[in-house]
């Protein structure tokens, strides 16, 4: 498909776009690189480096019709002006992703889902690195598939994949695929409309042939009965429950985790064994044990791996214990199944840190946990409001905060010893912070001052 495209607009100069443009210049495309904003130091370093031209700002009068495609960054939806334009010419818009997969021979095992993939993608990963195979884990996890695809020969790749970048994704075809569940998120983007965001998830699965392998949440309602809608599929299924005895894939029996691929059952641990504790942690466990089995990698490396697997930060990551009080940071959960998670892994009374930019938040579902575990919610946003409605009449000790360092000193006056600080904001951090990786480091330096 890429042969018809010789004049590239990559729009977005984070990791993402950088990467792509690399990419085309290595394959002799042309390409310039737009951004709306002043490019980081860092990025323009890369691009100058590799010859690329690129521009900031006003950039609209120096594109010209005779760009044949546009890669645009995850973030960027139809309304912007370049995409409006690229549109209106029926040209094609594609994710950095897409494009990085023409040059790409590798095999992919691509893992999306609302919640947990970014555990998941690193534990296959990790599975993968001991048995000894040339592997990466890039995507959405922070690393760009385009600039290894570049730089790097790698045999197999561990895809992280948001619905975003699925959106914009059209010939890309994965070995494996791993759907981990889909609640409502992102629900701004997508017309506050969950179908149409369920819809994005399940693109994960377009091109696979019989010889590809999806491994899914059987306990998920929505993905079973997408799955029970389908009249026929071509790959494998591979279901994954820890509520159900299953005849293939992975079940619990007595505690015990039990994987069948290709007719071949086996008993690999027991859920005590596992680094990752947790309901949330055991499913991404078992669903990334079933990818390794379907590389037919032994269940002694399985066991192994999984029992000393270290998580990724700002994910559940325990920070410091002062006085007797635990800081937790959990800034990873940008969305109220996240939060969900998190509390319902709390078992010390917890002063919860939330809030940000709201995307569309349901916090019904978190009512009774919060009556349950939380004693104090300090509140770390510019607009708390629906925070307060929803918590407010059930929570006595309510604060507001605009900084990481106030959150953490507020929580710290009020905790007590054997409680939890836990910082899981249910919300995106753009308001206060440049993405939740700045807000998690904020946290855990104000905390480390105390």
């Amino acid at each position: 498909m890429i042969k018809n495209f010789q004049n590239i607009v990559v729009l977005g100069a984070g990791k993402s776009g950088v990467g792509a443009a690399v990419l085309a210049k290595k394959n002799n495309l042309n390409v310039v690189v737009c951004d709306d904003s002043k490019i980081s130091k860092e990025s323009t370093n890369t691009l100058r480096e590799h010859g690329v031209k690129f521009y900031q700002g006003d950039y609209m009068p120096f594109i010209s019709t005779i760009q044949d495609i546009l890669v645009v960054s995850p973030g960027i939806d139809n309304d912007h002006q370049l995409v409006k334009y690229f549109l209106k010419s029926s040209k094609p818009i594609i994710s950095e992703i897409e494009f990085a997969s023409y040059f790409c021979n590798a095999k992919k095992i691509c893992v999306t889902g609302t919640n947990g993939k970014t555990t998941t993608t690193l534990m296959v990963t990790y599975l993968l690195e001991n048995a000894g195979y040339n592997v990466k884990a890039v995507g959405n996890i922070g690393q760009s598939y385009a600039m290894s695809v570049a730089l790097e020969s790698i045999d197999y790749y561990v895809i992280e994949l948001s619905s975003f970048q699925l959106d914009r994704m059209y010939n890309f075809k994965s070995d494996i695929s791993i759907i981990l569940n889909i609640t409502p998120d992102h629900l701004d983007r997508y017309e506050h409309d969950f179908t149409k965001y369920s819809k994005s998830k399940f693109r994960i699965c377009q091109n696979m042939s019989k010889s590809d392998c999806l491994i899914y949440n059987h306990d998920d309602k929505v993905i079973s009965e997408w799955i029970m809608s389908k009249d026929e599929i071509s790959y494998e299924l591979a279901p994954v429950s820890i509520n159900e005895k299953l005849l293939k894939g992975s079940w619990l029996e007595k505690e015990q985790i039990k994987i069948s691929i290709n007719n071949k059952k086996q008993t690999i641990m027991s859920i005590h064994q596992l680094a990752q504790q947790g309901k949330h942690n055991l499913f991404n466990s078992m669903a990334a044990g079933v990818a390794a089995r379907v590389l037919d990698i032994r269940k002694e490396i399985i066991r192994d791996s999984l029992a000393d697997f270290q998580n990724v930060e700002h994910r559940l990551e325990d920070v410091a214990k002062i006085h007797g009080i635990n800081f937790i940071n959990d800034s990873k959960a940008t969305n109220v199944n996240s939060t969900w998670y998190a509390l319902e892994s709390m078992q010390q009374p917890t002063i919860w840190i939330v809030g940000g930019v709201d995307k569309g938040n349901d916090y019904s579902i978190l009512e009774g946990l919060v009556k349950q575990k939380v004693l104090g919610i300090v509140c770390l946003g510019k607009d708390n409001s629906k925070i307060k409605e929803a918590f407010g009449s059930i929570v006595d000790s309510f604060y507001e905060a605009e900084s990481a360092d106030q959150a953490v000193q507020i929580s710290y006056r009020i905790a007590k010893k054997g409680f939890n600080v836990l910082l899981s904001p249910a919300c995106s951090s753009f308001d206060l912070f440049e993405n939740y990786e700045d807000r998690g480091h904020q946290f855990k330096n104000a905390v480390r001052t105390l």
